[in-house]
């Protein structure tokens, strides 16, 4: 067990280290951006004594490296900053009277959609994978196996715009299942919120599952010639048994890595699928803040789904190492 904590815990060390250097990138492709932010905010009318006043006002004017570790401090405490866009400008330029709105206060909402919808997708598109590739690999060579995996060859090889818009047409125009777009807002009931989130969920399950379902049957099957399962066999056990009851659980760490990676896909990957279905999602709040350059929003955006995908990643990576014997139990 010692071997495995010592393990744990460098892995953690390595995500903490990645995601520090990951920071730095995200703050230094920011500030190259071309182009002046304060100028940007207020405008081509913009007065010299105005730029400078709020260049001074948001710490512009400072070095870039005290600007980053007052962001990344800031960071740590959970304070992302103010966001330009959805600020009184009057605040920035020395009136009281402005009013500031804080990233975090801005993200919140957002960032509780997304993982709704990820939430919604990976109920959706976990078990249907799995149990998708059980099956491609209990009737591996058929019709079945075949049609599936051309399917999600398919559906892999499809960019996610593309599954959105045929979606659209046929569950939505040609048969009005269900809406196009996706109008979510606080306070709505459950159900309703299911409603709406259904078609952009259904778009990520399409996306994701190809993925999962391969990885299944592929670690089942390699797994279908070991001496205990044809032992298995020879004493009688029906093959869905031997699959679920022997072979699926020796397969769990490369099934648990992908899965992971797309729940990690789910989180940083929804920026194309919440545009198409105007979602209001943290993809929809980073194209918007991209658009009109609300730095610190896309900064903040950036963090977030570079923190999402390294703490999965490294989920996938312990739950890989508990999940194997040969680990949890040294010799």
């Amino acid at each position: 067990m010692n071997s495995v904590l010592k393990i744990i815990l460098q892995r953690l060390a390595l995500g903490l280290l990645t995601l520090f250097i990951v920071s730095i990138v995200i703050f230094t492709a920011v500030n190259m951006l071309p182009g002046d932010f304060a100028e940007a905010i207020l405008g081509q009318g913009a007065t010299p004594e105005a730029v400078a006043s709020i260049r001074r006002d948001l710490g512009l004017d400072q070095h870039p490296i005290v600007r980053y570790f007052d962001w990344l401090s800031g960071a740590l405490r959970g304070d992302l900053g103010n966001s330009f866009a959805q600020a009184n400008f009057a605040s920035f330029v020395g009136d009281d009277s402005g009013v500031r709105v804080s990233v975090a206060q801005q993200i919140a909402p957002r960032f509780a959609n997304t993982m709704f919808l990820a939430g919604v997708t990976a109920a959706i598109a976990v078990p249907f994978a799995v149990m998708l590739g059980i099956l491609a690999a209990l009737y591996r060579n058929s019709v079945f196996d075949k049609v599936a995996n051309i399917s999600t060859l398919t559906s892999i090889s499809s960019p996610e715009f593309f599954l959105a818009y045929v979606l659209i047409l046929f569950l939505a125009v040609l048969n009005p299942v269900l809406p196009s777009l996706s109008n979510i807002y606080e306070g709505m009931g459950f159900g309703e919120r299911l409603q709406k989130t259904m078609l952009p969920a259904l778009t990520l399950t399409l996306v994701v599952t190809a993925h999962m379902m391969r990885m299944t049957r592929a670690a089942i099957i390699n797994l279908l010639a070991s001496p205990y399962i044809e032992m298995a066999r020879l004493k009688g056990i029906k093959p869905m048994r031997v699959i679920i009851k022997h072979a699926l659980p020796n397969a769990l760490a490369p099934i648990i890595n992908v899965v992971a990676l797309n729940l990690a896909y789910l989180i940083t990957g929804v920026v194309v699928v919440e545009v198409v279905f105007v979602y209001p999602g943290i993809g929809q709040l980073f194209v918007d803040s991209v658009k009109i350059r609300d730095i610190p929003v896309v900064q903040a955006c950036c963090l977030i789904f570079a923190a999402a995908y390294i703490l999965l990643n490294l989920t996938a990576d312990i739950l890989s190492i508990l999940s194997n014997p040969r680990l949890r139990h040294p010799k």
